[in-house]
């Protein structure tokens, strides 16, 4: 079994727009390391070296105080700044450099008790269940995993994935009863998930595709986060990118 020092989570956190982590979130995620990354997205015209000579104090202070946040609740936490031209491109760079299992795009979370795991036939579950029991550690939330099949023909390979995904949590560790699972046949992937998700409070989404950049934020998980109002935890596949990889264009401390 995986401890929880195996894992991170990245949490970007747009500071100067007054964006806060949820004191659910917080609590929910305690048990894991966190690298918190305070950024702030610049007009193309500004140079990052000009926008921390502005906004830098500020953001700092900002940031302390959310790392403070952290701390407090127990988590291990280590912070980052950045100000960028492109704050997917940031997000990608960061989560390789600090070897982030997964990013958590913040939305209001008032309550935090169901997470809704959607699940592709194309993921690693032993992957998704080792980072989910982490987060789960030391928390109450219960779990529905959920498959979105694109006919009947479908669904049974739905329920066997699902089963392996159940199977897999458990040998981790994580309490059966905790588990639910539901198939639907939907030929709207990205709806069906969006409306199971409006009944529970975090969805959490895999990734298989060798760019988070690509897939994960210019793909369906950045739909997802736009348009529902829980908080979004995307994990990532098990590879890691070289840093250099096509990243480029701003400047972080």
């Amino acid at each position: 079994m995986s401890s929880p020092r195996d894992h991170r989570v990245l949490v970007p956190v747009d500071v100067l727009e007054g964006q806060t982590v949820p004191s659910t979130v917080v609590d929910a995620f305690a048990s894991i390391p966190i690298v918190l990354l305070g950024y702030r997205e610049i007009p193309d015209q500004t140079a990052p070296e000009q926008a921390r000579e502005q906004y830098g104090d500020r953001v700092r202070a900002e940031l302390e105080e959310l790392r403070t946040v952290f701390e407090d609740a127990g988590c291990d936490v280590t912070s980052r700044l950045a100000f960028t031209h492109d704050r997917l491109k940031t997000f990608e760079r960061v989560t390789v450099e600090e070897s982030c299992d997964a990013v958590l795009l913040l939305n209001p979370a008032p309550v935090l008790e169901t997470v809704l795991v959607a699940i592709r036939s194309d993921v690693n579950v032993d992957h998704i269940a080792r980072l989910l029991r982490t987060v789960l550690d030391g928390t109450d939330l219960e779990v529905t995993l959920f498959h979105v099949a694109s006919d009947e023909d479908g669904r049974n390979a739905g329920r066997e994935l699902l089963e392996t995904a159940r199977t897999a949590l458990i040998d981790e560790g994580v309490d059966g009863g905790r588990i639910e699972s539901t198939v639907v046949v939907d030929g709207s992937p990205t709806t069906a998930i969006l409306e199971t998700a409006a009944d529970h409070d975090l969805l959490v989404v895999g990734e298989s595709r060798p760019s988070i950049r690509r897939y994960v934020f210019r793909d369906r998980a950045e739909r997802l986060a736009k348009r529902t109002v829980d908080p979004v935890l995307v994990i990532r596949g098990e590879y890691l990118e070289a840093p250099g990889d096509g990243m480029d264009g701003d400047t972080d401390e």
